[in-house]
């Protein structure tokens, strides 16, 4: 359904951004993919990758922030589909600066979505988190919020506009800045303890491929107006740090 399509991904430069582009390429002709991000330097990193230079004639790369919807209404022009992945994500970040947080998740979700009505879209998918059910810190509400207002979205698209779904998956096994890097990093330094919020908590995983396959199979089957959810095996955090390093001391610091 990608052939001859033109694509754009919204934090395209990110852990599943650079790993959807290559699998993407893999098993589809798409006719123009659209890196749509506000980092230069992961840009100018990604087109100068070995593992991107072979399709730099279907790449394109914009500047942009999902703040501004003039911007994004220039890089929708003649899309067809739209994977809305830029967010902020990390959870004491947005606890210590929660209005950006709330510019980037909700206001940057509207200005998607009214973007993608203004060009005449056809299909918009949005990553959600597990955090956005029964949300209890900025990051999850922000993201319960997103995923509210691209499933209203269908209301105000017409029978003619974009249909807009979500997927919610859990925690990407190995993305930059989750758990496990953390957590292997700390292995090798002797001073360190695992950090662990409570002992209780519990993590759903996916793996990056799972996680590609997943927005794959939500493209053929969406409607819009879903919220999909995979089951996803979990683990306790306790556990999880028990795998990595089984001798090193866990501090609860709540």
């Amino acid at each position: 359904m990608f052939n001859n399509k033109n694509i754009l991904i919204t934090g395209g430069t990110g852990y599943f951004g650079k790993n959807f582009v290559k699998k993407i390429f893999k098993n589809y002709k798409p006719r123009r993919l659209i890196i749509f991000s506000r980092d230069e330097a992961k840009q100018y990193e990604m087109q100068n990758d070995k593992d991107f230079k072979k399709y730099l004639k279907q790449l394109r790369f914009f500047i942009g922030d999902v703040r501004e919807k003039d911007r994004l209404t220039l890089a929708m022009i003649n899309v067809d589909y739209v994977i809305h992945a830029a967010a902020l994500k990390h959870v004491p970040s947005a606890e210590y600066n929660p209005t950006e947080c709330i510019k980037t998740n909700i206001y940057g979700a509207d200005n998607v979505i009214r973007s993608a009505i203004d060009c005449k879209v056809k299909k918009v998918l949005a990553l959600s988190t597990d955090k956005a059910a029964n949300p209890i810190n900025i990051y999850g509400a922000t993201k319960l919020a997103s995923d509210k207002l691209f499933i209203a979205a269908n209301n105000l698209s017409g029978s003619k506009g974009p249909v807009f779904s979500v997927v919610r998956y859990g925690n990407v096994f190995g993305s930059r800045g989750s758990v496990v890097p953390f957590f292997k990093k700390l292995a090798t330094d002797k001073k360190s303890f695992f950090p662990i919020t409570d002992k209780k908590m519990t993590r759903f995983v996916i793996t990056i491929n799972e996680a590609i396959n997943l927005v794959f199979k939500s493209f053929k089957m969406m409607k819009g107006g879903e919220i999909i959810v995979p089951k996803l095996p979990s683990m306790k955090i306790t556990d999880l740090a028990k795998a990595i390093d089984q001798d090193k001391k866990t501090k609860i610091i709540g």
